[in-house]
């Protein structure tokens, strides 16, 4: 009994947590209909998630497209199937790993520093004191970053997603020996308009975890230098996790058979 009641205790610690999350998000939704809105936070934070992300979303990207395209070549190389290097780089970017690789990135960059930003605040009291003023911490802190984040993602990925084809191009042209011309006209045959709708939508839930997932565990963080470090931690661990399970729930909405 006791090993079933330990068992029984984490499912219900586990629903209680996923009931919290739902109720932070909804009511983080709530407040985009509402006055009063700060226009110069959102700007702020679109500048700080999207342009400031840009270098790490290009190194990270270049690289796995190169990368990958080397891999398909030597699997290819097996079957006599080394021509597909193209195809298969510009679904893998589009579809799997563009999406995903951005929003990982963005969850280590993005969502540790809005972790740790409000969490800080709430250890020196900055959010009491916004409190004080008659000021929402939610509308505010939250819902900026949440917005902001769920607008730049889709751009994020897409940027993502044609570094990561140049990327195999490059690697194509120059290290495999591929025509110029006819990798590109492979690539850009080869993709569905479906590809970049559900890559692009995908950047858009991502970006909503990533900056929700920070928002909350800063503002659920205990005091002390201690409470900012595990908010940043748990805050990044549930966003990559969550990015993941997020992942193949929208390939199974969109690439069922």
């Amino acid at each position: 009994m006791r090993f079933l009641a330990t068992i029984g205790a984490a499912i219900l610690g586990m629903l209680a947590a996923i009931g919290r999350v739902a109720l932070f998000a909804a009511d983080t939704i709530s407040h985009i209909l509402r006055p009063p809105w700060y226009p110069r936070e959102f700007v702020t934070q679109i500048m700080q998630i999207g342009y400031f992300s840009l270098p790490v979303v290009g190194l990270t990207t270049i690289f796995t497209g190169g990368a990958l395209a080397l891999q398909i070549y030597a699997g290819g190389a097996r079957f006599s199937a080394e021509a597909v290097v193209p195809q298969i780089v510009a679904i893998g970017m589009v579809r799997e790993l563009g999406p995903v690789l951005v929003g990982l990135m963005i969850a280590a960059r993005v969502t540790s520093s809005i972790a740790a930003e409000i969490a800080t605040m709430k250890v020196t009291e900055q959010i009491d004191a916004l409190v004080t003023l008659s000021t929402n911490p939610m509308k505010y802190l939250t819902l900026p970053r949440v917005l902001a984040a769920t607008l730049v993602m889709p751009v994020l990925v897409a940027v993502g997603d044609i570094i990561g084809i140049m990327g195999g191009y490059l690697v194509g042209v120059n290290r495999l020996g591929f025509n110029a011309a006819t990798y590109l006209k492979n690539t850009l045959d080869f993709l569905e308009p479906l590809d970049i709708v559900s890559s692009l939508s995908k950047g858009a839930v991502f970006g909503f975890v990533a900056a929700l997932m920070g928002c909350y565990f800063g503002m659920r963080s205990g005091r002390g230098a201690q409470g900012v470090g595990a908010a940043t931690k748990g805050a990044v661990v549930a966003a990559s996790v969550l990015i993941l399970a997020a992942n193949f729930i929208l390939t199974e909405l969109f690439f069922a058979a």
